[in-house]
C-alpha cells in the first residue's frame, strides 16, 4: 500500500502527490484515468555520479506535461529536483529495484516506462521489466543490451566496418591476463554495466591486471570484465544525438580538452570542436547516424570517439541520456531531453521541426569545466582517469575560444595566472615542435620557465631558456618544494606510462593543496595560452546565454 507524505504535519489536509510504500490496509495513492508515463530517476547520488541525469528526468517530465501526459516519477534521492513534490504529477519515493517498480506499475497501469533518462541505474532492470510485461518506451531493452554487451556490440561494429580499439571480455583472473596480453598494453579494464566509470582502471602490465581482478566486482557470465586497448595520446570526442527510429539529429559534437581515457564527466570539453578535420567530423556524424539506426534508437544516444593518427575509433555507445546533455542543451539552445521525451511518446523530429537541424550554425564557443572535491579529501590520488571524480561542472561561454576557457577556469575556482613562473615536464613523445611553440607563447606572455632535466635540455637545445628543477625523489629542492613555496604559478605536466603517473600524483596534490593551476595535456596547455592572452587583453565581457543563442537565428 502507498501512503502520502504529510507535508503539512497534520495541521491541515495535505494534497501533495508524494507517496511511499508501507504495510497497511489503506492505499492513499489514487489512480487517475489519464494516459500516464512512469519515469525512472537516477537513484542515490554520490561522488562520481553527478546530477546531470536528474536534469534529463525533469526536462522529460516538463515535455510530457506539455503533451498532456500524466507523469509519475520513481526516485529515491531527496537532493534532486525530480523528487520535489511539485515537479511531477505523482512522485513515488522508492528504491529503483525491479520489485518496487513492478509494484508501482501494477497499481498505476501506465502507458509505459522510460528508463533512458536516469543514466545507468534504470537500464539494469530494463530487460526484467519487459519480461514482466511492462512496456519500455524509447529504445528497446534489446537495443540497450546490444550496446552494453561488448561481444555483441563488437560484432555490430565489425559488420558496419567502424574502427574501434581492440577489446576482449574476461570471466576469470587468468582469462583476463591472457586477453590483456593478446590485446597489448596499456589496457582499460572495467566491469560491464558500470555507473560513473566505477571500478575502471588503466593497467600497464599483467601484474596490474591480476591485482585489478582480485578486487574487481563479481565476475560472471552475465557480468564479465571488459578489457579494451587504451589509446594513449589520442583526442577524445563526445556526440549527443536524438533519434526517432527514422531520422537522427546531431545535438552537438564536443571535443575533450583532457587526454583520452579521462571520464567524460571529468574532462573539460568544448563546443564546437576546435581541433578536428572536416573529414574526421563527417566520419563521426556518419558513424553516429549508422549506429543509431542499427541499434533502433528512439530517444537520446551518446557516442564516444577517440581520434588517433587520423583514424576515428568508436569507444562506446550509450543509448540513453548522457552527462553532457545539459551542457549541449545550454550551449546550443536545443533542449535535447525534452526533444527526446516527445520522440519517445511518438512525436517525430520532423514534427518538432528538427529533422534538418544543423549544430554547426553555432557562432559562439562554450567550454565545460569539471569541479572536483579534492581539497576536502587530503591525500587522495588527484590525477584523473576513467573513474569519475567530479562533483559538479561550470560553463564558460564567449565569442572566442580563449575567453570561454578563461571564464570556465574562473568559474571552476582554478583561475589562470597572467604571469609568473611556469613549470613544465613533458614525456618523450611530446618533445616536439608543438611543445616548443606552446612554451614560446608562454614566454612571450611574460612567464619564466623551469623544467625537469630532460625537458629543460630539450627546451634549451631549441633556444627556449629554461632552468632545471629536480623531479620528486631526485633531490631537494624539487618541484613540489617550489610549489609549496609559491615559486610556481602554473604547471604543465604531460604524463605517459605508469612511472610518470606517480610523479603526477605528487605534483598534482601539491598543486591542489596550494591552489596552483595544473595542466596535464598539450591541448589544454595550448588552450590556457589563449585564455591568458584574452585575460591580459582586458575585460572578458559578460553576455547572457539568451543573447548568444539569439545570434544563431
Amino acid at each position: 500500500m502507498y501512503k502520502t507524505v504529510d507535508t503539512c504535519a497534520a495541521e491541515f489536509e495535505a494534497h501533495t502527490p508524494y507517496h511511499y510504500s508501507t504495510y497497511d490496509q489503506e492505499n492513499e495513492s489514487i489512480r487517475s484515468d489519464r494516459k500516464k508515463v512512469i519515469i525512472l530517476g537516477g537513484g542515490p547520488n554520490r561522488i562520481g555520479q553527478g546530477i546531470e541525469f536528474d536534469y534529463c528526468c525533469v526536462h522529460g517530465v516538463y515535455a510530457l506535461e506539455e503533451e498532456g501526459i500524466e507523469t509519475i516519477m520513481i526516485n529515491c534521492n531527496p537532493e534532486t529536483v525530480s523528487t520535489d513534490y511539485d515537479t511531477t504529477d505523482k512522485l513515488y519515493f522508492e528504491p529503483l529495484t525491479l520489485e518496487d517498480v513492478l509494484n508501482i506499475c501494477e497499481h498505476e497501469q501506465p502507458f509505459g516506462v522510460i528508463v533512458s533518462f536516469g543514466g545507468q541505474t534504470p537500464l539494469k532492470i530494463a530487460k526484467e521489466l519487459e519480461a514482466n510485461g511492462v512496456k519500455v518506451l524509447g529504445t528497446s531493452p534489446e537495443g540497450i543490451d546490444l550496446a552494453e554487451d561488448r561481444e555483441r556490440f563488437g560484432a555490430l561494429l565489425r559488420k558496419l566496418k567502424i574502427p574501434h580499439p581492440k577489446y576482449g571480455t574476461a570471466y576469470s583472473v587468468n582469462n583476463a591476463v591472457l586477453v590483456a596480453e593478446q590485446i597489448g598494453f596499456p589496457v582499460l579494464v572495467r566491469p560491464s554495466y558500470v555507473l560513473g566509470g566505477r571500478a575502471m582502471e588503466i593497467c600497464y602490465n599483467s601484474d596490474a591486471v591480476r591485482e585489478y581482478m582480485k578486487k574487481a566486482v563479481d565476475v560472471s557470465p552475465d557480468y564479465p570484465v571488459l578489457i579494451d586497448r587504451f589509446l594513449e595520446d589520442a583526442f577524445e570526442y563526445d556526440v549527443d544525438s536524438v533519434a526517432d527510429g527514422k531520422d537522427v539529429m546531431i545535438g552537438g559534437v564536443m571535443e575533450h580538452i583532457e587526454e583520452a581515457g579521462i571520464h567524460s564527466g571529468d574532462s573539460a570539453c568544448v563546443i564546437p570542436p576546435y581541433m578536428i578535420s572536416e573529414k574526421n567530423l563527417q566520419e563521426m556524424i556518419s558513424h553516429t547516424v549508422r549506429l543509431a539506426k542499427a541499434l533502433k534508437v528512439v530517444g537520446l544516444m551518446n557516442v564516444q570517439f577517440a581520434v588517433k593518427d587520423g583514424i576515428v575509433h568508436v569507444l562506446e555507445v550509450n543509448p540513453r541520456a548522457s552527462r553532457t546533455v545539459p551542457f549541449v542543451s545550454k550551449a546550443t539552445g536545443i533542449p535535447l531531453a525534452k526533444v527526446a521525451a516527445r520522440v519517445i511518446v511518438g512525436k517525430t523530429l520532423e514534427e518538432q521541426g528538427l529533422k534538418d537541424y544543423d549544430f554547426r550554425k553555432i557562432k559562439h564557443v562554450s567550454v565545460k569545466e569539471a569541479v572536483f572535491p579534492f581539497s576536502k579529501f587530503p591525500e587522495v590520488p588527484v590525477f584523473l582517469g576513467p573513474e569519475m571524480r567530479s562533483t559538479g561542472e561550470v560553463m564558460g561561454i564567449a565569442d572566442n575560444f580563449g575567453a570561454a576557457i578563461a571564464k570556465s577556469q574562473l568559474g571552476a575556482g582554478n583561475a589562470l595566472p597572467i604571469g609568473g613562473r611556469l613549470f613544465i615536464s613533458v614525456n618523450d613523445s611530446d618533445k616536439n615542435d608543438i611543445t616548443l611553440g606552446i612554451v614560446r607563447e608562454f614566454a612571450n606572455l611574460g612567464f619564466s620557465i623551469v623544467a625537469t632535466e630532460g625537458t629543460a635540455e630539450f627546451l634549451n637545445a631549441n633556444n627556449v631558456k629554461s632552468d632545471v628543477v629536480f623531479k620528486v625523489g631526485e633531490g631537494r629542492p624539487n618541484v613540489v618544494d617550489m610549489i609549496k613555496n609559491k615559486e610556481i604559478q602554473l604547471i604543465v605536466n604531460t604524463p605517459m606510462g605508469e612511472t610518470s603517473r606517480y610523479d603526477e600524483y605528487a605534483i598534482g596534490w601539491a598543486a591542489i593543496e596550494h591552489k596552483v593551476a595544473f595542466i596535464t595535456t598539450l591541448s589544454a596547455a595550448s588552450s590556457a595560452v589563449k585564455g591568458i592572452q584574452k585575460q591580459k587583453e582586458g575585460e572578458l565581457g559578460v553576455k547572457s546565454v539568451q543573447e548568444y543563442l539569439a545570434e544563431m537565428t
